[in-house]
């Protein structure tokens, strides 16, 4: 019989934090997919678990590695996938060794818990009902500055996160995008001793980074554009629709809705020749 892969999310600061089913889990698996074998035996050790076989899937391995815990599991094996901190597979391993276990046909099962991207969001005072996460930002390039300006669109409350090292240029980034009157939540250390919530906006945020000197892996939450929201897909279709159907090339059509809508040339482009 197969047996499965469960994704034990981990505490992201406070150990108490841990679940019953997640300790459950761990303590049963035939095996444990893990980033930091040193972190993860530290958990075990919390929970009170004689650590099983520990495999190492990390941001290096987890490529080389979703096929073996894919055949552990097709053998009839339980193998718990874990991260440092957090849920699998969100901003860290774990979508690879999702992806190779489905596609083998075997079984995944979650257990859910602490989300540093969640956690950070109900804090921040900004709306909920409506929100995206887009992790860590590009580091540089086209790729940073093409995501920059999609998120000036963005009427969602956006949640992000960043190292120590490049929070003051990410709020300097977005405060040029967005407008340094752009309300936020910066959450530092959470369910950490050293916990922080600072609210505020992006120039206010900016001023403070360059006053001092951050720590701790960091959450940004950001509000969405005031303004009205984006054209959705289907309006932007229909735009070119007409640009087309006037006798316009699909790249004329495509510059003209861009221009008239304000959405990106590429977007408005890829749309027109996917019909």
């Amino acid at each position: 019989m197969a047996g499965r892969l469960v994704l034990v999310a981990t505490p992201i600061g406070n150990l108490g934090d841990l679940s019953l089913r997640a300790v459950e889990v761990l303590a049963n698996a035939d095996a444990v997919a893990c980033e930091d074998t040193r972190r993860t035996g530290k958990l075990l050790a919390h929970a009170g678990v004689s650590a099983p076989r520990l495999l190492v899937v990390n941001e290096h391995t987890e490529k080389a590695s979703a096929g073996e815990v894919a055949e552990l599991v097709l053998d009839g094996s339980t193998v718990a996938l874990v991260t440092d901190a957090g849920t699998p597979a969100i901003s860290d391993p774990g979508a690879r060794v999702v992806d190779a276990v489905l596609a083998s046909g075997g079984e995944v099962e979650a257990i859910p818990g602490p989300s540093a991207a969640l956690a950070a969001l109900v804090v921040s005072g900004l709306p909920t009902g409506r929100f995206c996460f887009e992790g860590f930002l590009p580091k540089k390039g086209r790729h940073r500055a093409d995501r920059i300006e999609e998120l000036s669109r963005e009427a969602r409350t956006m949640v992000l996160f960043e190292a120590p090292h490049r929070l003051a240029r990410t709020v300097e980034d977005l405060a040029v995008a967005l407008g340094g009157d752009r309300p936020l939540a910066i959450v530092r250390e959470q369910t950490k001793r050293h916990e922080e919530i600072w609210r505020g906006t992006l120039a206010e945020a900016l001023a403070r980074a360059a006053g001092s000197e951050p720590r701790g892996e960091h959450v940004l939450v950001v509000a969405g554009c005031p303004g009205s929201a984006p054209p959705s897909e289907s309006q932007i279709r229909a735009a070119l629709d007409e640009k087309l159907a006037a006798g316009l090339s699909r790249r004329d059509a495509a510059a003209a809705v861009a221009s008239d809508l304000g959405v990106p040339r590429r977007i408005a482009y890829q749309l027109s020749v996917a019909y």
